[in-house]
């Protein structure tokens, strides 16, 4: 019959009204001969309207009319489906939220009978009655038609809100207790001689064994094992291995109605590598030698699920107090937090917005966290102790543990996110994690939830607001009760107590609990607004201490600053309001000591912590205006110099915590990944600034002695690290002096000047201070000790054309002017030129002599009881190593290429390499062995405040330097194991280039 166009337009809008998105293909199924009886029933359009995709109920709903044996049995699904309501919303309710169940319902056309009951008891099964559902299954094939029939009533209460998502786990997990039992009575009766041999429990594991469980998931377990009595014990584990692995095989392998689910034993001892079965005391042999934390962590789960329950019950009994003492084990806390960062870097990076699970966010966040604290705390509370992630989640927040509202914001968070989980997974009963990416997937899911009007946009919020309440609460969690326990603000709240406090300060990694709960204490305390809003920003800053190797200094560092700038206004607003400021000063204040003593004697520095450029090195030539702008204020030498080095003091802190907040990361700065440029501008940084310091002292000393002109020109050149603009922060100044008379002074009067100069600014520059020490070293000069500190250019020019050794020229490669008279600097390196760089290169008696240099320091210099492997200075593969290796090439070839015409180490290799003087292979590994000597130089002067040139012996300090190298927490061995490697790959190119072995 053809139907009029006005009718079918009718019908087309009104079913686009009832929320079908492809009305004609619903028009020609509600036209099926099928649905005769009721296509025109508004009850029936009503109900699929409601369901989460009306298209997908209408078509699962044909399918299973289709399927009826005869026109009885369809007669009495339609008759049922109109007249009872508890029956149609359950069964277009799940025909709309899963195709895999409408699938399973089109094989088993009289499995919808299973929807129909709506009793009591009906409404929460436990484990008796899954296990009736189960009883009549006598074959893998039948105990699947059985799950499915079970599962199917599940997701209908869930699908109609007659159960909430707690409760739908809770069955999910009932459910597999069951089917577990199920397959181990089946693979008993398959092997009645093994079953008598051995006593065989089945540990719940994971989500399971915390009573929350998923549709599609493994289901982890482990087996413990023991003989009968009078049953030899190896023959018994045997036996029970075949039934372990018999259970497994029913529950996992694919039929005709597919698979069940996985059964994953791999969080057994050992893993995959160990035995399926152990007796119980061969898993506490494990547990107490070998194990690591994080399966202690999974223990926390642990629950008998099947077989032996008085064996399962001993094996949890005899695991609980190794768990709830897990937290006292070294390391603890870094093992778990570094567990958690493994398992976000392994998301491919393409998913990471869309992982439900394991994503920053994600369910993972809420669970590490919940189970964090129930390992911390569970010790002396029991009442912690749930393997269930919301009842330990209510548990913390009813102990004080978590801030009452927190609970209540992370509750809501994880339940909506594991409702999402529940609804992706039910569509195609597949294990999936993932967020779709199309609309009609998508559409679906929040029109399960409840979204109708605008599903695609309300769920893309509710998703992105619960994913950053579980971000932002994932580190308020470990803090906020900290606070509250000593600022007592609240009356009647349950809050941490001291002992709790003082427990979970240590598990973070604080050294001293008493002392940081005091200096928590002074900061948090009070009605005063600076105390509010320390109280706000603490718990993050908290967190980022923790993240660091030394909390307590972060700590104290922070209340140190706070007392000195906590009533000027800007310095909150600035922590508060600008996002980067508040990370960068914990990131500052924890990762040693040298910055933290630079900001604590000028805190107003912190300022550039907020500032977008303020953290970006200053040229030399505004350095030097400024210090000399300074210099020009002061009244006397004394309080010239003092101005100059508090100049220098700020911008060394500039320098330093741009560089660990490079070293470290932040949120809004990634970790620098060109360590080579990192180190060349702390190099250039802070020789810029100890250039301008040292100008700035030569310009006080010349005004306070004779005013506006000296009666000689004056230059200082740069020796060393110095003149390769490669110092590091605890790097002496290496220089030369050079003067020249002026037109009609006497050459005596012009020297007596000259050594007045250097004299009163070393003594200047050496007065004792609060600001880092700048020493002068003259060394490199001609003669040494025993000869002149400052010289004319044409004493120089004699001296080195009568007396100069090789290792002068040498010295004279890094030669560069950076203070006083320049044109009399240029002048005396256009002296120095032709010893540096000699035409045709060295003799062969030259290179013998350097050699013979090089060998003599290293058998002599290297400090008694040092480890050559691991001095950055002097040991194999270091910085003097590759400089030499570097200097030959430059005192060989400097006269023909050009390239290497330069005082720095890095920019000579390179060009090295562009003239093929070295292969690019060995210049990188020069360049890497350098680039990290160097690095782990600057790290030991940062975590110290004091220089040195090897790692540190104190633990904690080592930690500090590999944190800064981008080693993750107790991984300082594997730090040791690298620095080892990279410089003994650079001592063979030594051997090789330097030496011509």
């Amino acid at each position: 019959m053809t139907v009029p166009q006005g009718r079918r337009s009718s019908t087309f809008t009104r079913l686009l009204r009832y929320g079908f998105t492809d009305p004609s293909a619903a028009e020609r199924l509600l036209a099926a001969s099928e649905l005769a009886a009721v296509r025109t029933d508004p009850v029936l359009l009503d109900a699929l309207g409601a369901t989460a995709d009306p298209d997908l109920a209408l078509l699962g709903l044909v399918r299973l009319v289709e399927a009826q044996p005869g026109d009885t049995a369809r007669r009495e699904l339609l008759d049922t489906l109109i007249s009872a309501k508890p029956l149609r919303d359950r069964l277009l309710g799940v025909l709309g939220a899963s195709e895999a169940l409408a699938d399973h319902l089109a094989r088993h056309p009289g499995d919808w009978r299973a929807l129909v009951t709506y009793e009591a008891a009906d409404l929460h099964p436990g484990v008796e009655e899954f296990e009736r559902g189960l009883a009549e299954a006598t074959d893998p094939v039948s105990l699947r038609v059985a799950y499915r029939r079970c599962l199917l009533s599940i997701a209908a209460r869930d699908v109609c809100g007659t159960t909430d998502v707690a409760e739908t786990a809770a069955e999910l997990a009932d459910l597999a207790t069951a089917t577990l039992r199920a397959a181990l009575a089946m693979a008993r009766r398959a092997e009645p001689a093994d079953a008598a041999q051995c006593r065989l429990a089945v540990i719940a594991m994971g989500k399971c064994g915390g009573h929350e469980l998923n549709y599609v998931s493994d289901v982890d377990v482990i087996f413990v094992g023991e003989a009968v009595e009078g049953a030899d014990e190896d023959k018994a584990l045997r036996a029970a291995t075949r039934l372990a692995s018999h259970l497994m095989r029913i529950c996992s392998e694919t039929t005709v109605e597919g698979t069940i689910w996985p059964v994953d034993a791999n969080l057994r001892p050992e893993g995959r590598n160990g035995p399926l079965v152990r007796t119980l005391s061969s898993h506490l042999a494990y547990y107490q030698r070998w194990a690591k934390t994080w399966e202690f962590q999974a223990l926390l789960k642990a629950r008998p699920v099947a077989g032996d329950a008085e064996l399962g019950q001993e094996y949890v009994a005899a695991v609980a107090p190794l768990v709830w003492h897990a937290a006292e084990r070294e390391n603890f806390i870094d093992d778990v937090q570094k567990m958690r960062r493994r398992v976000v870097e392994n998301i491919p990076a393409g998913e990471v917005d869309r992982e439900l699970k394991l994503g920053p966010g994600g369910l993972r966040d809420v669970e590490f966290a919940v189970q964090l604290l129930q390992l911390v705390h569970g010790r002396a509370d029991a009442s912690l102790r749930s393997g269930t992630t919301l009842d330990a989640l209510a548990a913390l927040a009813a102990g004080g543990y978590v801030g009452r509202v927190d609970a209540a914001q992370l509750d809501d968070a994880y339940r909506f996110l594991r409702s999402l989980e529940h609804r992706i997974q039910l569509y195609r009963l597949r294990r999936t994690h993932l967020l779709p990416d199309d609309d009609p997937d998508l559409r679906r899911i929040g029109r399960s939830l409840g979204m109708r009007t605008e599903p695609l946009t309300d769920l893309a919020r509710a998703w992105k607001r619960h994913t950053s309440v579980v971000r932002r609460l994932h580190e308020k969690l470990f803090y906020r009760p900290l606070l509250d326990a000593v600022a007592q603000l609240a009356p009647g709240e349950s809050r941490l107590s001291t002992e709790a406090a003082r427990e979970r300060l240590v598990a973070l990694g604080y050294a001293d609990p008493a002392a940081a709960l005091r200096h928590l204490e002074a900061l948090a305390s009070g009605v005063t607004r600076k105390a509010a809003i320390q109280r706000t920003l603490l718990p993050v800053l908290l967190g980022w201490f923790a993240d660091s190797a030394d909390p307590d200094a972060g700590l104290l560092g922070f209340r140190k600053v706070s007392d000195a700038l906590g009533k000027t206004p800007w310095y909150l607003r600035l922590l508060r309001d600008e996002g980067a400021a508040a990370e960068n000063l914990a990131r500052v204040l924890s990762a040693g000591r040298l910055a933290p003593d630079l900001l604590l004697r000028a805190p107003e520095a912190v300022a550039l912590l907020g500032d977008e450029r303020g953290l970006e090195p200053r040229a030399r030539a505004h350095l030097e205006q400024e210090v000399l702008a300074a210099v020009g204020r002061a009244d006397g030498g004394e309080q010239a110099v003092a101005a100059a080095r508090g100049v220098r003091r700020r911008e060394l802190f500039r320098t330093s915590a741009a560089d660990i907040i490079s070293s470290y990361g932040t949120e809004e700065s990634p970790v620098e990944a060109d360590v080579g440029a990192l180190v060349d501008r702390v190099g250039l940084a802070v020789s810029d600034l100890t250039a301008a310091a040292i100008a700035g002292t030569l310009r006080a000393v010349v005004r306070e002695g004779w005013g506006d002109e000296l009666p000689t020109r004056f230059a200082v050149i740069g020796m060393g690290r110095f003149g390769g603009r490669e110092l590091g922060y605890g790097s002496d100044a290496d220089v030369l002096f050079v003067h020249e008379p002026r037109e009609g002074v006497d050459d005596q009067e012009a020297a007596k000047a000259a050594n007045q100069v250097v004299a009163e600014m070393r003594r200047l520059l050496q007065l004792p201070s609060a600001d880092p020490p700048l020493l002068i070293d003259a060394d490199l000069r001609p003669e040494g000790k025993s000869g002149p500190l400052v010289r004319t250019l044409k004493s120089y020019e004699a001296y080195y054309r009568r007396w100069s050794l090789v290792w002068e020229s040498q010295a004279l490669l890094r030669a560069d002017p950076v203070a006083g008279d320049m044109d009399l600097g240029r002048a005396f390196i256009e002296l120095v030129d032709p010893l540096r760089y000699p035409a045709e290169g060295l003799g062969e008696d030259a290179v013998r002599e350097i050699r013979r240099l090089k060998a003599r320091m290293e058998s002599e210099r290297l400090p008694r009881g040092a480890d050559p492997t691991l001095h950055t200075k002097l040991g194999r593969g270091g910085l003097s190593d590759v400089e030499w290796t570097v200097q030959l090439l430059q005192l060989q070839h400097g006269w023909a290429e050009p390239g290497l015409r330069t005082t720095r180490t890095r920019e000579a290799l390179h060009a090295a390499c562009a003239a093929e003087l070295i292969s690019g292979e060995d210049a990188a590994i020069l360049d890497d062995a350098w680039v990290l000597a160097t690095r782990v130089r600057n790290a030991v002067m940062l975590v110290r405040g004091r220089a040195g040139d090897t790692f540190p012996s104190d633990g904690r300090e080592l930690a500090a330097v590999g944190r800064y190298l981008g080693y993750d927490a107790g991984t300082v061995g594997v730090m040791l194991d690298d620095y080892r490697r990279i410089t003994r790959r650079a001592r063979a190119i030594v051997e090789e280039r330097f030496y011509g072995a």
